[in-house]
Order: C-alpha cells, then sequence, then structure tokens
C-alpha cells in the first residue's frame, strides 16, 4: 500500500488511456459503478491512438466473421451519432481503392465481395476511367479502383479526449502517470493494482486495456495466449497547399499483413502519406528513419508525383500493436472477474464505441450489475478541425471574447482563448504536447519556432509551472503521479 494514503476501492479499473480505454470508461460511467482509469503516461490518447493515420474505417475490407468486422461495423453506427453529439472533427469524402497491376485488379471484386458480407454495401468497383475522373492528378496506369464512401477522416485527437472528459464528468477516476507495476489478488479476488511510489488501487474487477503493453498486463494475470510485437508506422505530413491535390482517402490494395500506404487528407487541411509496416523489439521506438521517409517518397511519388512537389511539414512515427493473431484478442475470464482487451492494431480508434459497449456486456456476463444512472452528462468539444468554423472566424464569438481574436499560433490560426480554455478544460493540458493535441498550436508550417516561447510563457503562467521544466520536459511525461480531481460543477453541457 501507497504509504500515508489509505488504499481507494472501485467496482473496475480499466488499464490504459488510449481510445479504447477511454471508450470503455466512458460507456461504464453510464452505470451505477465506481470506476478508475489508469494511465502510465502524462495525458490521454498518448500511444498508439497519438501517431495512427486519423482514418474512420468502416470495416469494408475486415476479414468476414470475425470479432474485428463485428465491433468495427457496430462502432461505425454508434460513432456516426456521438462525432456530431460531441463535436468531434470528422469529414466524410470516401476512400478510393486503386488498383495498379492486373492481379490488384482482378482482386477487386473478392473486396467488393466481402464488404457486402461485412454489412458495407455502398461499395462498388469502378473503371480506370471514373478512378480519373475523381482523382485527375494521380499517376498513370491505373487498372481501376474500389469507391468505398463511408471512409471518412477523423480527428484522433480529440476523441480520447472527448471520451475521458465524458467518462471523467460522470464520477470517472483519471489517474494520469500511473505505470502499473504488479497486480495482486486480496482473500476476496478483488485485484490489487500497484502503481508507482507502492500506490495501490482495489476493484472488483480489471479490464486490460493497455495497448503495447496488453499482453505484459495479461501475463501478470497468468495468461499467455498473445505477444505484442510493436509494428512501427512511419509517417509524413505535407503542407495545408498540397490538400487540392486529391479529393479522397487514396487507398492501396490492402495485403495479409498490413492495409498498406495511403494518401489522405487531415482534418486539419495537412496531406498524410504513410505508414510504413516494420515489426520492432522496442515498444518505444517511435523515431523516424531515413530507410522509412526514403520508401515513402518512392511510395508517394508513385501514387501521386506532384506531391513530391509540395513541401513537408512535419514526419512522426507511431507504433501498432500487432500480435501472431488476426483478430482482435477480447477474452473474458469470468473467474478471475477480468476482460483482456489486446490486440486491437490499427483499427482501435474506428471499433472504440463497438468495442467497449462488447466490454460492458462481458462485464455484466461476468456478474458485474450494470445499473444505468439517472442522468448521463454530455459534453462538447472545441473544434480543431478545417470543416467547421474556428474562433478566429466568428465575429459574433470575439465580440463576446476578445481573446478568440488575438491569433497565437499564426500557421494553424490558434488564438489566445482556445489555449485558455484547453488549459483549464475538465481534462487540462498541463504540457507543451497536451496543448498541441488540444488546439493545433505549434504543429503548423513553423513547428511553433514562431509561437513556442509565447505559449510556453502563457501555460506556465496558468498553471504556476516553471517556464524551465515545460520546455525540458517536452516530448517527455511529468515525473509525478496525478489524479485528476473530480469536477464540482453539477452539468457540462459545453457551449
Amino acid at each position: 500500500m501507497h504509504q500515508g494514503k489509505p488504499m481507494q476501492t472501485y467496482d473496475i479499473a480499466i488499464i490504459g488511456a488510449g481510445a479504447v480505454g477511454t471508450a470503455i470508461a466512458r460507456e461504464l460511467a453510464r452505470y451505477q459503478t465506481r470506476v478508475v482509469l489508469l494511465e502510465a503516461k502524462a495525458d490521454v490518447g498518448m500511444g498508439t491512438t497519438k501517431a495512427n493515420t486519423a482514418i474512420w474505417h468502416t470495416g469494408f475490407d475486415a476479414t468476414p466473421g470475425t470479432l474485428e468486422a463485428r465491433l468495427l461495423r457496430r462502432s461505425y453506427a454508434l460513432l456516426e451519432e456521438y462525432v456530431e453529439q460531441a463535436g468531434i472533427p470528422t469529414e466524410r469524402l470516401g476512400g478510393l481503392l486503386v488498383a495498379w497491376t492486373e492481379e490488384q485488379f482482378h482482386t477487386l471484386p473478392r473486396l467488393l465481395e466481402r464488404a457486402h458480407t461485412n454489412g458495407v454495401t455502398d461499395v462498388r468497383i469502378i473503371s480506370a476511367e471514373e478512378v480519373y475522373r475523381l482523382e485527375p492528378q494521380l499517376n498513370q496506369g491505373a487498372w481501376g479502383g474500389l469507391l468505398v464512401p463511408g471512409e471518412s477522416l477523423i480527428c484522433p485527437f480529440t476523441l480520447p479526449i472527448a471520451y475521458a472528459t465524458e467518462a471523467v464528468l460522470n464520477g470517472v477516476t483519471l489517474k494520469l502517470n500511473f505505470p502499473v507495476q504488479q497486480i495482486g489478488q486480496d482473500e476476496e479476488g478483488a485485484h490489487l493494482v500497484t502503481g508507482p511510489g507502492g500506490e495501490t488501487i482495489k476493484a472488483r474487477y480489471l479490464v486490460n486495456a493497455a495497448g503495447l503493453y496488453s499482453d505484459e498486463i495479461n501475463r501478470m494475470l497468468g495468461h499467455h495466449d498473445f505477444t505484442v510485437t510493436p509494428r512501427r508506422g512511419e509517417l509524413i505530413v505535407f503542407d495545408k497547399f498540397a490538400r487540392r491535390l486529391i479529393n479522397h482517402v487514396i487507398l492501396p490494395v490492402p495485403t495479409a499483413r498490413t492495409k498498406g500506404v495511403l494518401i489522405s487528407p487531415t482534418v486539419y487541411g495537412n496531406i498524410l502519406l504513410g505508414p510504413t509496416a516494420e515489426d520492432l523489439d522496442d515498444k518505444t521506438n517511435t523515431a523516424t528513419s531515413e530507410t522509412g521517409l526514403q520508401s515513402l517518397l518512392e511510395k508517394g511519388r508513385a501514387i501521386l508525383p506532384q506531391l513530391l512537389h509540395e513541401e513537408v511539414t512535419a514526419t512522426y512515427a507511431g507504433l501498432r500493436a500487432a500480435t501472431e493473431h488476426k483478430d482482435y484478442q477480447i477474452r473474458l475470464h469470468a473467474e478471475q472477474r477480468y476482460v483482456c482487451v489486446g490486440g486491437i492494431r490499427s483499427t482501435g480508434v474506428s471499433a472504440s464505441l463497438g468495442i467497449a459497449e462488447y466490454v460492458a456486456e462481458l462485464l455484466a456476463e461476468a456478474g458485474l450489475t450494470l445499473q444505468p444512472k439517472a442522468e448521463f452528462k454530455t459534453y462538447r468539444m472545441p473544434n480543431i478541425g478545417e470543416a467547421r468554423p474556428r474562433p478566429y472566424q466568428q465575429g459574433k464569438r470575439i465580440a463576446q471574447n476578445p481573446n478568440y481574436g488575438r491569433i497565437v499560433c499564426h500557421c494553424e490560426k490558434v488564438t489566445l482563448g482556445e489555449i485558455l480554455d484547453a488549459i483549464h478544460s475538465p481534462i487540462p493540458a498541463r504540457t507543451l504536447d497536451g496543448l498541441r493535441r488540444r488546439t493545433r498550436a505549434m504543429q503548423g508550417r513553423c513547428q511553433g519556432f514562431n509561437c513556442r516561447a509565447t505559449i510556453v510563457d502563457i501555460l506556465a503562467k496558468e498553471t504556476g509551472q516553471d517556464p524551465r521544466f515545460l520546455l525540458a520536459l517536452d516530448g517527455q511525461d511529468p515525473p509525478m503521479p496525478f489524479t485528476l480531481p473530480q469536477p464540482d460543477h453539477a452539468a457540462e453541457e459545453h457551449a
């Protein structure tokens, strides 16, 4: 037990606050249960969720009959309602899968049949002529394509913060910087989850949504049925001037191992090229490589030659939680009151709400009583996408609060009002990285060269932190565990 602190007891402990873990926390917050969400890093959505391709997948190409296929379809319907309610930035552009060889062209009927089997019935094969009518800037040589109208863009930063915010507003305790070090059981079979400094959380039920580390948490519970191999995906972000080049998400014909390299707009107005797929041994290696980036440029040139004439804004890499299995590793161990949610790979954002609903069903099957609350508080997120007006474009809002007219980050048009909102939000930004993901500040052409000092000054003054600490910390996690205080306001419908 943590010295000086009484052991805290919960009905459910969830390990991991990525898109999946936060979605589960939000789902369980609907019921009269005490839930704690444990995250190893300094903020929510900092693992696999942070560096994905930001595509809202329909599941058209998932293997029929798999849990992944079923939960992707269920989640797509749930997300359609949720993104509107919560103000998640999205763009419904549609995907265009392009066959570049005769062999790929002959796989299109199989992919069409698979899409229809998965319930994605608006997919259709199109001719090479139609491919070029839809995407005239593509390189020559396309044999044809598969049009997938439901494939969309989504903001992977806003989504987990929105889930976590609604979870916290409805009573979930969020513990950040709490890497799980040990899991035991007491004499009544309750889980004892120990974090840094020996602090221990007691919970009757345990959900493992630890992403890259879900296999290690699983082994702490005595299970050895899958191993996570971090699969690095490197990506290149091109300047907004490149946005005019494409109208859809340009998809490759997928292989058994990966969905392949795509070219896609983002909800922020850039163009994304990637990802690579490289299996590593190190779960912390998110560095880009000369080899990886060069291979992306070569593939980009082959698909969209003009893209290579555009400026590169940034490069980054993320790690996907690949396993030796082809499907999600979601299992209920009822005798342990434990649900493992592993092997989610690259579709966690898209499948998050479906997975959350399924996990709640498994917990009920294990004996957890799920009595709905009389009220569930909703929250509307600040818009950081380009499809809807940003604060600097809203005259009435600026008239009410001039801070929304004071631009701090000129590359991304981020105002002082948005930065202050992020610092004082229910799950506040406490680091520069937290501000980047909540506001887009420092993510534009200059990557913070012109505004970083001003933003450090604002964050330091508003949070009482030393500016030197914030600068030294940039890109790292704060050293101390942090439990988010429970909000004391009754209803949180953000205008």
